[in-house]
């Protein structure tokens, strides 16, 4: 099959398209046939070597943690889906950004999601929603966004507003009428932010949730009153420091099911900002570093 891979730690000119073997799918796993894969912070960090204390790898390997595709092999133990159903979902940290690819979680794709919006949906989904679920339940609050613009910004504002929730959410102001499409209220990030929540929020934030990793973490704790009403998906050096929650990513069907489900009533739209042929892999890598992505990023298989 082909696929993206790197043979070492470093820039995006490690990256390269090439023949590899075909995987296959342990127990509890499904393999598909790639339509497309996402792009995500962790792929680049993971590439570059500046996680491989936490991530080591054995190399070479394949970029891409979740993509969409078509079932055409199936683990032992696995039941509920068939060969030819269209699903979504998760892999390991690698192996996604290729023609075939194993996930260890999945769900049915939305008629209403195109291959992209599908490929976009995955981690940026489970993430969102282990970082909102830390805050309990949503209905009626007011609940801060910080860094709702990007891939997992995005999806917890379109989730959290279906979960009854009132939204503000930061980004510089390019991105103020995407957050207000989204169905958030829109503001900048940075000094004065509690001044200007004042304003928005005259009764107050209840809770907040923090994606951008801004160093933002205690200024959000002010906001909202108690480390333990404000989470994390992204600030894993401040979280622990400060008693805030801290919300992993994980291979969980039944939160990409909840997910596809949003979909399915048109209340989340994976937003995608951009899509390349794998041909242009570097290209997709060098431009999700910039670290400015609005929505996500997709790849085409």
């Amino acid at each position: 099959m082909r696929a993206v891979r790197y043979h070492e730690y470093g820039g995006v000119e490690t990256l390269v398209v090439e023949q590899v073997p075909a995987p296959h799918p342990g127990p509890d796993e499904i393999r598909i046939r790639v339509a497309a894969a996402s792009v995500n912070p962790v792929d680049w960090k993971v590439r570059s070597g500046a996680a491989r204390e936490i991530l080591p790898l054995d190399l070479p390997a394949i970029p891409g943690r979740d993509a969409v595709g078509v079932v055409d092999q199936i683990g032992a133990g696995v039941q509920g889906v068939g060969i030819g159903d269209r699903v979504f979902g998760l892999g390991g940290v690698t192996g996604a950004t290729a023609e075939l690819a194993v996930l260890s979680a999945w769900a049915y794709t939305p008629k209403t999601w195109t291959d992209e919006q599908a490929a976009g949906a995955g981690l940026a989904s489970v993430t969102a929603m282990g970082g909102l679920k830390a805050l309990g339940p949503l209905r009626g609050r007011t609940l801060l966004i910080e860094g709702a613009a990007g891939g997992v910004g995005s999806a917890a504002v379109e989730i959290a507003v279906a979960q009854g929730a009132a939204v503000i959410g930061t980004a510089s102001e390019r991105n103020h009428e995407f957050l207000t499409s989204l169905g958030a209220v829109p503001t900048t990030y940075g000094t004065g932010l509690a001044e200007r929540l004042a304003t928005l929020a005259p009764d107050g934030v209840d809770v907040a949730l923090d994606t951008a990793a801004s160093g933002s973490l205690a200024d959000l704790i002010a906001i909202v009153g108690d480390p333990t009403r404000v989470s994390t998906v992204a600030d894993y050096t401040n979280a622990h420091r400060l008693g805030v929650h801290l919300a992993n990513a994980e291979n969980d069907s039944t939160l990409l099911a909840e997910a596809a489900e949003l979909g399915r009533q048109g209340r989340y739209t994976p937003r995608i900002e951009r899509t390349y042929p794998i041909e242009r892999i570097a290209e997709a890598h060098a431009y999700a570093a910039r670290g400015r992505t609005r929505g996500k990023i997709v790849v085409r298989i």
